[in-house]
């Protein structure tokens, strides 16, 4: 069992500071066994940033619900139990987009999750991108960077030519009605390309966060590392054709048919 204090310097040690501006996706079944359960890694975070610091995750609810989106009481999809017991912590802010929404906590927290474009909803003006805009981090705590939603920043700054429809409820006074969100989307599993990029440039430093493997890197770092890449061969993160992978074989299609 990993104590929250134990947990906490292992944070400060990965390099985990206060005051950062930091995004963090996580798997609890990597990180556990902790004291207090999910609360106990949301309280190391919070520790490790101190007052002056802001904390950030996603809080997305996907665009397949029956129910428009509601940030009081719309519970998160496949973002893992930390994410879900987070965004309903007093003092915790939740964002309005209807299906790529985050939450956050601390001095940027407002600032972050202010109403954002319906598409993209991962560009310049959302919470990745003000948490880019603001030097802020990013920390992947047992999941990879198929999990990390700024690599979504980098592929709209470098103009990818894939897109996907996505479509949610939203609430509109009494009335409810059906929104389109379009974003550049695909399985994500090329992304891991982004850890051999970032090591050669000694951007991301890795560690263990409780029994989980850590990665810490700066937003604008790897935005800086990847949009060239991607500028350069635009279906760098797709799946080879004829590999199977549905996602990716929608992705090129979209590409030759915007």
């Amino acid at each position: 069992m990993t104590s929250v204090q134990h947990l906490t310097g292992q944070l400060r040690e990965l390099g985990v500071r206060e005051g950062d501006v930091l995004v963090v996706h996580s798997s609890f079944r990597a990180i556990r066994p902790v004291e207090g359960g999910p609360l106990g890694v949301i309280t190391a975070l919070r520790t490790a940033l101190g007052s002056s610091g802001t904390l950030v995750m996603p809080s997305m609810t996907g665009g397949e619900n029956p129910e428009p989106y509601d940030p009081r009481q719309s519970p998160t999809r496949d973002m893992g139990v930390v994410a879900e017991t987070f965004w309903r912590q007093p003092g915790v802010l939740r964002g309005d987009h209807p299906t790529s929404t985050f939450a956050a906590v601390g001095r940027y927290a407002q600032r972050i999750v202010a109403p954002q474009p319906l598409s993209p909803p991962h560009g310049e003006d959302s919470p990745v991108g003000r948490v880019h805009e603001l030097g802020g981090s990013v920390l992947l705590l047992g999941v990879g960077h198929d999990a990390n939603t700024t690599m979504h920043l980098a592929e709209d700054l470098a103009g990818v030519p894939y897109q996907a429809l996505d479509r949610a409820l939203v609430r509109d006074g009494d009335e409810v009605r059906e929104v389109l969100v379009t974003e550049p989307d695909h399985c994500c599993q090329g992304f891991s390309a982004a850890d051999d990029w970032l090591r050669e440039d000694g951007a991301q430093r890795e560690g263990r966060v409780g029994n989980a493997e850590a990665r810490l890197f700066a937003a604008r770092d790897l935005v800086r590392t990847v949009v060239p890449r991607l500028t350069a061969d635009p279906l760098r993160f797709l799946c080879a054709e004829g590999s199977g992978c549905e996602d990716c074989d929608d992705a090129r299609r979209s590409a030759r048919h915007p």
